[in-house]
């Protein structure tokens, strides 16, 4: 439903044109002249692109010699990652282009441009304050970005966790590839990578996300409510007076950072519910919770109907084979598997991310992977579970009250009828 332009808005486009009636010419005079602002910044792709890091520890080929996880070393354009001797080396050959960060199960490749829930936010930020926000790379734009584009070293760097969240949580996203551009590109595997996380994301989500060939299409325009917001801020940061005093409507309107802080609050509460039912294993070791099932888990918590669009697969085990070695335990990367009672098998689905380690190190072929929707996943909200059990109560109460006056009426009337007659 359209909303209604009121003189609030009236303002607001009053002000805009009285800011380009300060500057009628917008610049055109300079660009005449051939003057350049000193200050404005300079488009370079290298502001976009950093080199990634990677931490040993949860690697699987690291961890097992005989592991069959080779994917950033595949998709590596220019061969420059080599795992040997239990190290990951990045050779000076790296191009940055960050597509073995979205590739390694567990997280291994640290690049802070490119850790899902910086790129969430950034994304998150760009589609609470526009009406539309772009997803790109250096290549496609090739220019400063605005407001609402976020630009990547490659547009396959965001992981399919990634793109269901932002998908869940913001549909005006969308991906601003031009036609060809990666036919050029030397990092070929990038457009497979975005292609395959999207389309596990829309079927995970349910809805679709958009896509925009054509530079002329991209717009950038703030959402109205987030305008009216700035635009109230502004009088009081010069005036000092009282938003909600103004317009309590237009200070009760939610702010990016409002958005995010409740995100980030989210996650914490989701992490904290977890530690404390089973952040640690029997040996007393922390339970890892990568970023990006993080973003999974919070979105399923928010929209529990659609785990079952979700397919995970995780070990089972079959007891019969089990010699209780705890080769399984001792290989997980973020310690999903545990040993319980008397040395039984147990997984905390939660923090498995499927990456099958414990199968290939289980010398009896004891454990299998199996594939199933994603009901495990859903983590109860204590919060809203007590919330939800103050409101029954207090439905309870009042029908019960409601009952006790109906019946204390009904004697009032009987009475009534006695005298009457």
């Amino acid at each position: 439903m359209a909303q209604k332009h009121d003189m609030l808005d009236d303002i607001i486009d009053i002000s805009k044109g009285i800011g380009s009636l300060k500057d009628p010419l917008g610049g055109l005079t300079d660009a005449f002249l051939g003057a350049t602002d000193p200050n404005a910044p300079e488009w370079n792709p290298a502001d976009y692109k950093e080199r990634p890091r990677a931490n040993t520890i949860p690697c699987l080929a690291c961890k097992y010699e005989k592991s069959s996880c080779t994917k950033c070393v595949d998709v590596c354009p220019v061969d420059a990652i080599e795992i040997e001797d239990g190290g990951i080396d990045i050779h000076d050959n790296c191009r940055k282009c960050g597509l073995c960060v979205p590739v390694c199960p567990t997280e291994v490749f640290v690049s802070p441009k490119l850790q899902p829930k910086k790129v969430y936010d950034a994304v998150a930020r760009a589609a609470a304050s526009h009406e539309t926000a772009y997803v790109t790379c250096t290549r496609a734009l090739r220019r400063i970005p605005r407001e609402n584009e976020v630009v990547l070293a490659c547009v396959g760097d965001i992981t399919p966790e990634t793109w269901f969240s932002i998908l869940v949580d913001y549909p005006n996203v969308s991906v601003y590839l031009p036609l060809g551009i990666c036919d050029k590109c030397r990092n070929p595997q990038g457009e497979e990578l975005l292609g395959n996380a999207i389309a596990q994301a829309e079927e995970w989500a349910g809805v679709g996300m958009g896509l925009e060939v054509e530079a002329g299409a991209l717009t950038c325009k703030k959402r109205r409510e987030f305008e009216r917001k700035e635009f109230m801020d502004n009088i009081m940061r010069t005036t000092g007076l009282t938003v909600s005093k103004l317009n309590p409507a237009t200070a009760a309107i939610t702010t990016v950072a409002q958005r995010l802080k409740e995100h980030n609050s989210r996650i914490a509460a989701l992490e904290r519910s977890l530690n404390k039912a089973t952040g640690t294993t029997t040996q007393k070791r922390r339970r890892i919770l990568t970023q990006g099932r993080q973003l999974l888990l919070s979105s399923l918590q928010t929209h529990p109907d659609l785990a079952q669009n979700i397919e995970i697969t995780t070990p089972t085990c079959d007891f019969a084979k089990c010699t209780l070695c705890g080769e399984c335990v001792r290989a997980c990367p973020t310690y999903a598997c545990d040993l319980v009672g008397a040395g039984r098998f147990s997984l905390e689905p939660t923090y498995c991310v499927g990456c099958g380690l414990c199968v290939e190190v289980c010398g009896e072929h004891a454990l299998t992977m199996e594939t199933h929707d994603a009901r495990d996943l859903i983590v109860p909200d204590p919060e809203a579970e007590k919330k939800k059990a103050e409101a029954a109560k207090a439905h309870e109460e009042a029908e019960r009250m409601k009952a006790e006056a109906k019946k204390k009426l009904g004697k009032v009337l009987d009475q009534v009828e006695k005298l009457n007659k």
